[in-house]
């Protein structure tokens, strides 16, 4: 039988700006938000959704303000519990990206993964920490430290690479050799040269990698900082590296796609490339420094 699993994501501005509430109110007003969305999917017949980077807050990261680390949550925690329930509720698969608290002063980028039927399955954490001008993001995130794990959902195999990680091809790799058949890349990036960049280099890991790619990022300026506007575009990419479905540029938006993943194994058979690889040739990549 084919296989077939309808896909979303949800591109969402802030509701709040900073300043004209705390932290915990912007918080909570973008939850409130995306609740709406969820329930769009859940009544389109979404099976898996993936919400864009530290869905819950403002890109914070050109702050370096210690008050943002008000914001993060144990994971599990407060915001997998809810949104299990709409897991639940619409037999849907969602993928969480949260400012995760794992211990006093340890802080992560982290992304849940929430099976259909509400089940938390485990998360992932944003191994590639940038720390450049407008993106301080090593003041507010640890470097993962769980992988590249794959999640096996009810409707298919999933991985996640968060924002910068798209930008490093070994985890992509990895990710496929795990077994994943779609990867989300939940991301926040702006106008400039990276809008280049958004649409070269995660077509080119699916086809490196023969799986789908849902890759998602933010709508809008957030205030008061002042690194660009996040254009948007989500969108959804095949093996073969062809886009699917994709979001504007201004709105608000749930972008879906039915993804075939029977398309996965007519790819592999065509560009051999996990049967081509020589990993044996490969150990000057993790010895050779820098």
């Amino acid at each position: 039988m084919p296989r077939t699993v309808k896909c979303g994501l949800i591109q969402c501005g802030l509701p709040m700006q900073e300043g004209e509430g705390s932290v915990q109110a912007i918080k909570e007003a973008m939850i409130k938000k995306h609740l709406g969305w969820i329930d769009k999917a859940g009544k389109n017949g979404v099976q898996i959704l993936c919400l864009q980077e530290i869905f819950s807050t403002p890109y914070f990261c050109p702050s370096q303000d210690a008050k943002w680390y008000a914001t993060a949550e144990a994971v599990p925690g407060p915001s997998t519990e809810l949104l299990s329930k709409y897991a639940k509720k619409y037999d849907m698969a969602i993928v969480v990206p949260l400012y995760e608290r794992a211990a006093a002063g340890v802080y992560y980028n982290t992304a849940a993964v929430i099976d259909a039927g509400g089940k938390y399955l485990g998360k992932y954490r944003k191994i590639h920490i940038p720390q450049v001008a407008g993106f301080w993001e090593k003041f507010f995130f640890k470097p993962g430290n769980l992988s590249y794990p794959v999640f096996e959902t009810k409707y298919a195999k999933i991985g996640v690479y968060i924002c910068y990680d798209r930008h490093f091809p070994e985890g992509a790799r990895l990710l496929g050799l795990g077994g994943a058949e779609i990867v989300f890349n939940p991301s926040a990036t702006v106008a400039g040269l990276s809008q280049y960049l958004w649409k070269l280099e995660q077509p080119a890991h699916a086809v490196a990698n023969g799986y789908f790619m849902g890759c998602i990022n933010r709508v809008g300026t957030e205030l008061p900082w002042k690194i660009g506007k996040f254009y948007g575009h989500s969108y959804f990419v095949n093996p073969r590296g062809e886009t699917l479905a994709e979001g504007g540029e201004n709105r608000d938006e749930l972008v879906t796609a039915e993804l075939d993943l029977d398309k996965i194994d007519e790819v592999r058979n065509t560009w051999q490339f996990y049967r081509d690889r020589r990993p044996e040739t490969y150990g000057d990549m993790v010895e050779l420094l820098p």
